[in-house]
């Protein structure tokens, strides 16, 4: 990448697939970064780039990879694939870019033990923020790696839901358990059965998750 596609990469701003981090921040939190982004659609994160998309590049590229794949090491599981790439900005000067991509063994976790009993933190992107991935996201991320096929009845409750999404367009969980008259057990297995059917599609969201219709 030269210097002025650089530049235009930069002034997209932050967003779903793009962050900007002055150097690799403590090890957890560059973790947090990486998993949320392999876990949603991939994305970049360049190093040496205020948050205000200031380009300041760093001194020592080879020191923030090293501490880039050690970070990766000890506290992604499983570890997530990327590419480094330096782009010299000027003399004894350069800016990291690391392309993450989608990956197809997600969830992937951060995890703040060694021992194999520590069942992380999943995150994903939501705009331009790396949130906590919620239990119906997990699943669904679960549901897309095992690639298994789905068949379900269209009963009431799936005909209650379809009304209420062509009049509103949206629906979370609870307004699912309310609109139904069932638990939030069953409303969650109903929308997550429907998303892994390709009917509906689940975004997350730091105010609570919703599904919409896939078309």
């Amino acid at each position: 990448m030269t210097r002025r596609e650089l530049e235009q990469l930069v002034d997209l701003g932050e967003g779903l697939s793009l962050e900007f981090k002055r150097r690799v921040p403590r090890p957890q939190r560059i973790a947090k970064e990486m998993v949320a982004l392999t876990n949603t659609h991939g994305g970049r994160i360049v190093l040496g780039v205020d948050d205000n998309g200031a380009i300041l590049g760093i001194d020592h590229a080879s020191e923030e990879k090293f501490l880039l794949r050690q970070a990766v090491q000890a506290h992604c599981r499983p570890a997530v694939e990327y590419q480094t790439e330096r782009i010299e900005v000027e003399p004894h000067c350069d800016v990291l870019l690391v392309t993450i991509p989608e990956s197809s063994a997600k969830p992937h976790a951060v995890v703040t033990t060694g021992e194999p009993t520590d069942p992380g933190t999943a995150y994903v992107r939501v705009e331009a923020r790396s949130v906590e991935a919620s239990p119906d996201t997990v699943q669904e991320m679960r549901a897309q790696k095992d690639g298994a096929g789905v068949t379900f009845e269209f009963g009431e409750t799936e005909s209650l839901l379809m009304r209420y999404l062509d009049d509103y367009g949206r629906i979370s969980v609870e307004q699912l358990a309310q609109l139904a008259d069932i638990s939030s057990e069953r409303a969650s297995q109903t929308l997550l059965r429907l998303t892994k059917a390709d009917l509906l599609h689940l975004h997350p969201h730091q105010d609570g998750d919703f599904f919409t219709l896939n078309y």
